[in-house]
């Protein structure tokens, strides 16, 4: 019986995990990559989801942000 307990708590813990790990790291960065990628060319809809997922994905975001880098490519030397 205190076996069975332990396995399932692990178990547990592991999809506890597993979620907190899409949530915080997963997720963030594909939103991140999605952004730099399409930032130029969205529509209205699109921009809308975008929108609503940084709010969704907000905690995560804020752990990547000081480390990507999403600002334009400049025109070079002029």
């Amino acid at each position: 019986m205190a076996d069975q307990v332990g396995s399932e708590s692990l178990l547990v813990l592991a999809a506890v995990v597993a979620l907190a790990g899409t949530y915080l790291v997963v997720a963030p960065l594909a939103l991140f990559w999605w952004m730099n990628r399409r930032w130029m060319v969205m529509g209205k809809l699109e921009r809308t989801a975008v929108y609503g997922l940084v709010f969704l994905f907000f905690p995560g975001l804020i752990l990547f942000a000081p480390f990507l880098n999403l600002r334009m490519a400049g025109q070079g030397d002029l």
